[in-house]
């Protein structure tokens, strides 16, 4: 069955939700402790010195226990890491390489990948994270926020909201190695069907970041019935992706047009105050520092109604405590460096947005595919089995205290 949907309530029921078609997702990660992620990794590793040299009482006040985790509390490896699986305050084992994760949207930080330090570390994601992997993440819903309902990125994802409820975090496959697509079955051979074009999960996923609006059940995916609109929207979508991705899977770096790139015209200090915006201008004044241009877009781009430009520089001059407050002395120049992608990140997408919202109210008039017709056709409901994750049985996995995991 397929329809015509208006955007009030009733037409948001009968739209299906990403829940629907990407039926596999996993609650964000919860660290339990925020000294295990920084913008940096030299931190993480100066953080694990003092933690690993500290005995006792002091130990275990650096550490930060909660109900899930304490100095000695075991656990198993990370699927895909080699790290101790004994209490940490008999054996804190070698240091861990850190990892690169999404913190939450558009944000790149770093984490140690010991399963001893955090609370819920979701090891079915990290089983699944690979070179070919790619995931989708839902933003906290925000009424009448306007802002993108989904992101995507190649890190593994914290799933960290900077507002409202914590979405869902949705691989786009079910196995390493790109296998077994995380779609409702059936999905693809429907829409390839109406459109006469192959529809695969990365084409799915170009239109969901294109497509999806949010609402307070998670985000609403409507499927056009229009071949030539499905084609729009893709062709939209993967600009979205490339952009979010940042030369991730053999994509480019994102970059302005030369005349519009961000340049350093005044030195950030070592320990910035403040952040503001010059709108006449496009100046983004860092401290004493001035960056320019920056486009009006990147300044204003906001998820779950919080400016992504203030939340990250927030983040990073914030002042912490115990072992969070272990950090880089000054302003280091790869700080920088990050900064000037976001601002053409932000301000990339930004230009995006018309074509976006123009897609969006031309769906509104759209004949779409609603719950009923997915119903009719056999894709909904989905079998329980999709909304579990897969077996994966080609590696070893080591449990808490040595033990062999199995899966």
């Amino acid at each position: 069955m397929a329809a015509r949907v208006a955007a009030g309530a009733g037409g948001s029921e009968a739209l299906p939700l990403l829940d629907d078609l990407m039926p596999w997702s996993v609650r964000p990660l919860r660290p339990g402790r925020p000294w295990v992620t920084a913008p940096d990794a030299s931190s993480l590793r100066a953080r694990w010195d003092l933690l690993a040299r500290a005995e006792g009482a002091e130990q275990e006040r650096l550490f930060r226990p909660s109900r899930s985790r304490t100095p000695l509390t075991p656990a198993a490896a990370l699927p895909g890491r080699s790290t101790g699986t004994s209490a940490f305050a008999r054996d804190p084992g070698p240091y861990p390489e850190p990892v690169r994760i999404a913190h939450g949207p558009f944000d790149e930080q770093w984490l140690i990948p010991d399963h001893r330090l955090l609370d819920a570390a979701r090891p079915e994601l990290w089983r699944v994270a690979d070179a070919h992997q790619l995931f989708a993440v839902e933003h906290g819903y925000v009424p009448q926020d306007g802002g993108p309902a989904l992101s995507a990125t190649a890190l593994l994802p914290d799933g960290h909201s900077p507002a409202g409820r914590p979405g869902r975090i949705r691989p786009l496959y079910r196995r390493p190695g790109g296998l077994e697509p995380n779609l409702a079955p059936g999905l693809t051979a429907e829409l390839t069907a109406r459109h006469g074009v192959p529809v695969t999960a990365g084409s799915f996923l170009a239109w969901a970041l294109a497509a999806a609006r949010p609402s307070p059940a998670g985000p609403l995916v409507p499927l056009p019935v229009d071949a030539a609109l499905w084609e729009r929207g893709v062709e939209l979508g993967q600009e979205l992706l490339r952009l979010q991705l940042r030369g991730a899977r053999g994509g480019g770096r994102p970059r302005l047009p030369g005349g519009r790139r961000p340049y350093v015209r005044a030195a950030i200090p070592p320990r910035p105050e403040g952040l503001r915006y010059d709108a006449g201008e496009e100046t983004l004044v860092v401290g004493e520092g001035r960056v320019s241009p920056v486009p009006a877009g990147a300044w204003e781009f906001r998820v779950s109604g919080v400016r992504m430009l203030e939340l990250w520089f927030e983040r990073r001059t914030a002042a912490g405590e115990g072992l969070a407050a272990v950090g880089p002395s000054g302003w280091p120049q790869e700080r920088t460096s990050e900064l000037l992608e976001l601002i053409t990140v932000l301000a990339l997408l930004a230009g995006l947005r018309p074509r976006q919202q123009a897609l969006r109210e031309r769906l509104e008039e759209a004949e779409v595919l609603t719950r009923d017709g997915l119903r009719t056709a056999g894709v909904l409901p989905v079998p329980a089995s999709a909304r579990l994750p897969a077996s994966v049985l080609d590696h070893q996995e080591e449990g808490p205290e040595g033990q062999f995991a199995l899966l």
